[in-house]
């Protein structure tokens, strides 16, 4: 006897191969066959007229916290994500000091809240009973902090040893790799040789390695080499994370990445990339200031900003930057605390800076001050054609870079919160055909798992772990945009976690069958 029968629907299975007419059978928290069946169920569902696929796994996720505030996760349900993967960009709530500084190495000031290890991260995950999966990287930054805080230096052997050990700690209590986010301090201090010791420690304990690069604009090629150098010394697995070029002097330098990430993979290095299917960024303002200015931590910059003579020298610098990577009719205000810019949520730097009757770069300035620097953007700089051609590429997975949110949020966040996956299937598979549709599930499912290391989720066959979505393939789409960010995405009927349904007949079950994955 089954548990659960989906009778009659299109198996799309995560390989890539051409959907076909099947019936999915249950049994506890596995898939027990694939094809036509005749035994009884306790529950049959009929799935005629829908694609099932295997449950999206999102390999570049900021939900470390927000999972917690957010358990139900109805914005990942209704997109059919199952899994979602944290610790990116080199940020991680784990390792950290207690009363240590937390607001460069945390998603946002707010956010500061960190566990010394991942364990006790893991604990509390389990704590809020999650409808997801969480799996989890140890950010870059968050291991140095924890050793040299928010100091521009190199750390000494010493503190690098203590470094890799922390990481290799992580790895012991199921971490499946570690990120770096090269162009946000503290990352942006460390050099190359630095990523080098701690991906030589990832490698001998089979980690990924996930980094977002020291550079995504003029220097994008310098800095795609510096990562697929440290494959070549280390042998560490790369991913390269939300792969763009910023600034319409760069647009088209993703197809020479691209060409480097596969003459890589013909000298023997595992190395692959992800994308957002949207042309706008979305980041901390002050990533766009220069490292010195970061040294210390926000309050060090916002002590900075207030002192004249220090704040005309990251005016000028910034003030360079504008018009090349810093666009700012591009440059919008997604969230920052309460203070005097809230009020311009939504609207970008070069408004702002035209109602003030000022240059951008001061205003810029101006809101970093007021709001302690913990100021979040959307950043329109990318090309579209550019987001075609990563996403087109067999080596690209999907990913959100986004945030476990719901629609009462508040503010003015990016829209991929809430669609990354939906308009993958519905904008950029069905209705412009960039990608098929096998393939597209792919990318979203037995791609990213691969790349992650998970071994029983991620395609649709006897044994696997039953994480399934099944949607619309006429209907499903994003409804959220940039102009009205806070709103689900459309076409998914059933989501199920483990065998259970998270989200059937397109409502929000009272379920919460996630778990937190660790690697074994």
């Amino acid at each position: 006897m089954l548990d659960v029968l989906l009778r009659g629907a299109t198996v799309a299975d995560g390989t890539g191969a051409p959907p076909r007419r099947a019936d999915v059978g249950i049994r506890g928290d596995r898939i027990a066959l694939v094809g036509e069946t005749t035994e009884g169920a306790r529950e049959t569902v009929d799935c005629a007229g829908l694609v099932l696929a295997p449950g999206f796994v999102d390999l570049h996720s900021h939900a470390d916290f927000s999972i917690r505030q957010a358990p139900v996760a109805e914005a990942c349900l209704r997109q059919g994500v199952t899994t979602i993967v944290t610790g990116n960009c080199g940020s991680s709530p784990f390792p950290g000091v207690p009363g240590g500084d937390a607001s460069l190495t945390t998603i946002s000031e707010r956010d500061a809240a960190v566990w010394p290890d991942f364990a006790g991260f893991a604990a509390a995950v389990e704590e809020s009973e999650p409808a997801i999966n969480v799996a989890a990287l140890a950010g870059h930054a968050a291991l140095r902090s924890a050793v040299a805080g928010n100091e521009l230096r190199e750390l000494t052997a010493e503190e690098l040893a203590r470094v890799c050990e922390l990481l290799a700690e992580q790895a012991r209590q199921g971490v499946f790799g570690f990120s770096s986010g090269l162009i946000y301090a503290p990352g942006s201090f460390a050099p190359p040789q630095e990523l080098v010791a701690l991906a030589e420690t990832a490698a001998r304990a089979g980690l990924l390695y996930s980094t977002h690069m020291r550079d995504e604009g003029d220097h994008l090629l310098d800095a795609v080499e510096e990562a697929l150098e440290t494959a070549r010394r280390t042998g560490v697995r790369l991913q390269i994370s939300h792969l763009k070029a910023m600034g319409p002097a760069n647009h088209g330098k993703v197809r020479e990445a691209l060409s480097r990430i596969r003459q890589a993979r013909t000298e023997g290095l595992d190395v692959a990339c992800d994308v957002y299917p949207y042309a706008a960024s979305s980041t901390r303002l002050s990533s766009r200031l220069p490292d010195w200015a970061l040294d210390g931590g926000l309050p060090a910059l916002v002590s900075r900003l207030h002192d004249g003579e220090t704040r005309a020298r990251i005016r000028e610098e910034l003030d360079a930057r504008i018009g090349r990577t810093v666009l700012p009719e591009g440059t919008v205000l997604a969230a920052l605390p309460p203070g005097p810019y809230r009020k311009w949520v939504g609207s970008s730097l070069a408004e702002i800076a035209a109602a003030e009757g000022r240059p951008p770069a001061d205003t810029a300035l101006d809101v970093l001050r007021e709001h302690a620097g913990d100021v979040w953007i959307v950043n329109h700089a990318m090309a579209e054609s550019d987001v075609d051609t990563v996403l087109a590429d067999e080596l690209s997975a999907i990913a959100s870079d986004g945030w476990v949110l719901d629609t009462g949020q508040g503010g003015h966040p990016h829209p991929r919160h809430f669609g990354t996956f939906a308009r993958a299937l519905g904008e950029y598979s069905r209705e412009r055909g960039v990608v098929g549709l096998a393939e597209a599930v792919r990318k979203c499912s037995a791609l990213p798992a691969g790349r992650i290391g998970l071994t029983d989720r991620g395609t649709i066959a006897e044994g696997m772990v039953a994480d399934l979505t099944a949607f619309d393939a006429g209907t499903v789409i994003d409804t959220a945009t940039y102009e009205a960010p806070l709103c689900y995405a459309t076409g998914t009927s059933h989501v199920l976690v483990g065998g259970r349904f998270a989200l059937r007949d397109g409502e929000v079950t009272r379920e919460r069958p996630g778990r937190v994955l660790r690697r074994s």
